[in-house]
C-alpha cells in the first residue's frame, strides 16, 4: 500500500511540474491577465494533491485496522430492494441484515399477498433495520402471521420495546402470533416479548403455541394455506411437550411449500430436537434449508440432513465473531457445520461477516465490527424456479475471503 502511495505521489508532482511549464509559457504571452488565474490554478493543485494524498493515508489506515480478519468494518447493513416485484403467485423468503455485529435471526416471508415473520432477532435495535425491510413489501402494515421460534434473545429482542423504539408488534397490526410451547426463559427481554405479544393480541391477534398447531387444538392449524399452491406446516417435534435443558430444543420448525418445492426452517433446533424432527415427520427434500442454529457444531446434523438433502442452504450470522465462543473453528459458520453440509451443495450463503481483534486488556479476542457478507439474502420461488439474489452478491461461502483464511476446504468443495 505504501509503495501505491508514493506512485501515486510521483504522478501528481509530474502533473503539477507539467501544469508549471504550461503556465510559464503562457504567461510570457499574456502576462497580466493570466497571473491571477495561474495562481488560483496552482492553490487548487496543491490543495488537491494533499487531500487525495491524506485520503490514501486514510484509507491505508482503515484496511490494515482488522487484516487480522480480513474484513473492513463497515457498521452498515444492505438496503433493501427498492420496490416490490413479486407476483401473486410468488413466494420469497428474505434472510436479514440485523443492523450490528451480534448473530441472530429475522426472516421475512412474502406469499403472494401474505405478510410473515419468523423471530425478530438479534438485539432491540434490530427492529429499525427489520421494519425498514418489511416495508419495501408489505404495503398494509400487516404481518398475517408471526412466528417467534423460542425464548433467546438473539430471536425475539426485536418484537418488544424501549421507551424510544417500538418494536415489531408495535410497528405491525399482527393476525396470528404462533410461538414455542415451553421455555425456561426468566430474563427481562422474554418478560417483555410476553407483554409486548400479550398486547398485540389484546389488541386482536389470535395466539397459539406450536403445539396448539401440530395438534389442531385451540383453533390452531396445523397447516395454513397462503396461496395458490402455497402453504406453510408447523411440525411437530418432541420438545413441544417434554422438557429439555437447552432452549434451542424447544425452537418452532416450519415447512412451507409451493407446487413440487419444500422450505425448512428449524430455528435453533439442537441435535436432540433434529432426531425427534425426523423422527415424527415423513420430511421431504427440500429446495432451502436456513442453517439450524446459525451454522453452529451443535445443529444440521447428518441425521437431519441426509433426509432433507438441501439445495440451498442460508446462514443467519456474524460469521467468524466471538460472541458466544473463543474456538476459531466453533464461530459460526463452523467447521463441523461446513463438513456435514458440503456433500449435499456448494449454495451456502452468510449474511454477514464479523471483524474480531485481541484485547489485551481483555486477554481475548473481541468483536469490533461487522460488514456484508452476501447481506440480506432473497431465494424466490416463482413459476416452478427458485432463484437466489443477495444484497451484496451472490459469492458462495466457499469462495469468500473469510472461508479461505479461516476454513478449511471439505473434500466435497474441492473446485
Amino acid at each position: 500500500m505504501a509503495e501505491k502511495r508514493d506512485s501515486k505521489k510521483k504522478s501528481a508532482n509530474k502533473a503539477e511540474k507539467a501544469v508549471v511549464k504550461a503556465a510559464k509559457r503562457t504567461a510570457k504571452k499574456h502576462p497580466g491577465v493570466v497571473v491571477a488565474i495561474i495562481v488560483i490554478v496552482l492553490v487548487l493543485i496543491a490543495v488537491g494533491v494533499v487531500l487525495y494524498l491524506k485520503v490514501d493515508k486514510v484509507h491505508d489506515a482503515v484496511n490494515s485496522l482488522f487484516a487480522q480478519n480480513k474484513a473492513e468494518v463497515q457498521n452498515t447493513v444492505s438496503a433493501p430492494p427498492k420496490a416490490n416485484t413479486y407476483g401473486d403467485k410468488d413466494l420469497s423468503f428474505h434472510f436479514l441484515e440485523l443492523g450490528n455485529n451480534y448473530t441472530g435471526d429475522s426472516t421475512y416471508i412474502k406469499a403472494g399477498d401474505v405478510d410473515i415473520l419468523i423471530d425478530a432477532g438479534s438485539r432491540q435495535d434490530s427492529a429499525d433495520a427489520i421494519g425498514n425491510y418489511i416495508d419495501t413489501y408489505c404495503t398494509d402494515g400487516k404481518l398475517e402471521y408471526v412466528i417467534a421460534t423460542h425464548a433467546h434473545q438473539d430471536h425475539i429482542a426485536g418484537f418488544t420495546n424501549t421507551k424510544s423504539r417500538a418494536g415489531v408488534f408495535k410497528r405491525y397490526e399482527c393476525g396470528v402470533i404462533i410461538d414455542f410451547a415451553l421455555t425456561n426463559a426468566t430474563s427481562a427481554v422474554y418478560t417483555n416479548y410476553v407483554a409486548a405479544r400479550d398486547e398485540e393480541v389484546a389488541a386482536g391477534a389470535k395466539h397459539y403455541t406450536a403445539m396448539d398447531c401440530a395438534a389442531e387444538r385451540n383453533g390452531a392449524q396445523k397447516t395454513y394455506v397462503l396461496g395458490e399452491g402455497m402453504s406453510m406446516t408447523i411440525l411437530y417435534q418432541r420438545f413441544y411437550e417434554e422438557t429439555s435443558g437447552d432452549e434451542n430444543n424447544y425452537s418452532v420448525c416450519v415447512l412451507f411449500n409451493h407446487g413440487d418445492n419444500y422450505y425448512l426452517l428449524t430455528g435453533d433446533l439442537e441435535k436432540e430436537g433434529e432426531a425427534s424432527l425426523v423422527e415424527n415427520n415423513a420430511l421431504p427434500e427440500v429446495k432451502l434449508f436456513k442453517a439450524g442454529h446459525h451454522g453452529s457444531y451443535t445443529a444440521s446434523t447428518d441425521a437431519l440432513l441426509s433426509v432433507i438433502k438441501p439445495q440451498i442452504v442460508c446462514v443467519c450470522c456474524c460469521a467468524g465473531a466471538v460472541e458466544y465462543t473463543q474456538n476459531a473453528e466453533n464461530t459460526f459458520p463452523s467447521q463441523a457445520f461446513i463438513d456435514r453440509v458440503a456433500p449435499y451443495t456448494t449454495q451456502v450463503y452468510v449474511t454477514t461477516v464479523g471483524s474480531v481483534e485481541y484485547s489485551t486488556e481483555k486477554g481475548k479476542y473481541v468483536d469490533v465490527g461487522f460488514a456484508s457478507m452476501n447481506g440480506n439474502i432473497t431465494v424466490l420461488s416463482s413459476n416452478g424456479a427458485v432463484t437466489v439474489t443477495c444484497s451484496n452478491g451472490n459469492t458462495l461461502l466457499k469462495d469468500t475471503e473469510w472461508f479461505q483464511n479461516n476454513r478449511t476446504r471439505p473434500p466435497a468443495w474441492a473446485s
